[in-house]
């Protein structure tokens, strides 16, 4: 089964795109366990988001280190805006490459500015209980 799901490793081509928007890592100056290598934690942390299992049952055959270390390394790597770039560096890919399917977009209301200009926001109604007892 282990063997069966090893299929999801990134290709060569992508890895060397890809680690040109990774921070460069310096070495402890505790020395210690030396540390994971990235192209392995950006694995580890793809197995676990398409597989959907737990950080800690990341199976440690398949090369990719300890759910941990991935989890602290997908942790990092958001802290220092890598998955924002990389998902930039993507879109310009499927932009150069026509790949973009544009019937399928949309547009999230809470990120674009009011084409009207207002000013003030509207009433929020409360969605909490209401701490007046029922009179039946």
């Amino acid at each position: 089964m282990i063997r069966a799901m090893k299929r999801m490793v990134i290709s060569e081509k992508m890895w060397t795109e890809l680690e040109l928007l990774l921070p460069k890592s310096k070495p402890s100056p505790h020395g210690g366990r030396p540390r994971l290598d990235d192209r392995a934690a950006f694995n580890g942390i793809l197995f676990v988001l398409q597989t959907g299992i737990p950080w800690e049952d990341l199976p440690q055959e398949l090369g990719y280190s300890s759910g941990m270390t991935c989890w602290r390394r997908l942790r990092s790597w958001q802290q220092a805006g890598v998955w924002e770039k990389l998902h930039h560096a993507l879109l310009v890919r499927l932009r150069q490459c026509d790949q973009i399917d544009w019937h399928r977009v949309s547009i999230d209301g809470a990120s674009v500015a009011s084409p009207r200009g207002a000013k003030r926001r509207g009433r929020t109604r409360l969605t909490e209980v209401s701490p007046v007892a029922n009179a039946i």
